[in-house]
């Protein structure tokens, strides 16, 4: 789990009571969907025929364009976590990567997920004794990724639940 209990009122929309605009919503999505894809052939490498995974990524920025509704990406999100089920190591994290950004359309909180999921993917994508030194990069390219409007949201929310995000942000 990855969610905290207690929610972020940042992280939440103001009609839902939190503080999180539209426009740094959207921005929380397309870099959640940014971070899923950078790890995407990983998973798409060990099934080259299941498009669940990448149709939830194009989902999440569909959302984001406004093209679709919020539930599109949804559904999209849980496709995208029954193609990781069977699945082990990186293909398993960049599936599940992906269904995280689709659901950041849902919940905003989820792109914590998408990043930390690809991270997860790095690592255990990487030769044998570098699996620290790959999700350092990633979590780095990620951060690089970051839009200046949502940067120090993002970074204080990894500080605040890098612990039930398996210590990945310590990059």
């Amino acid at each position: 789990m990855i969610l905290s209990d207690v929610r972020d009122p940042r992280l939440v929309t103001v009609r839902r009571g939190g503080t999180l605009e539209d426009a740094d919503h959207r921005r929380l999505a397309s870099w959640a969907a940014d971070c899923a894809e950078h790890v995407l052939h990983h998973f798409e490498a060990a099934r080259p025929g299941d498009d669940r995974p990448r149709r939830a990524i194009e989902l999440a920025q569909a959302w984001v364009r406004g093209e679709i509704r919020m539930t599109e990406a949804r559904t999209a999100a849980g496709h995208a976590n029954g193609a990781a089920r069977d699945l082990r190591g990186a293909a398993r994290h960049a599936a599940y990567a992906a269904a995280q950004a689709a659901a950041v359309a849902h919940v905003a909180a989820h792109e914590l997920g998408a990043a930390a999921y690809a991270i997860k993917a790095a690592r255990a994508a990487a030769p044998q004794g570098d699996a620290d030194r790959a999700g350092r990069l990633e979590c780095r390219w990620q951060r690089d990724q970051l839009p200046e409007a949502i940067r120090e949201l993002v970074l204080d929310d990894q500080r605040l639940r890098n612990d039930i995000c398996w210590s990945v942000f310590d990059c």
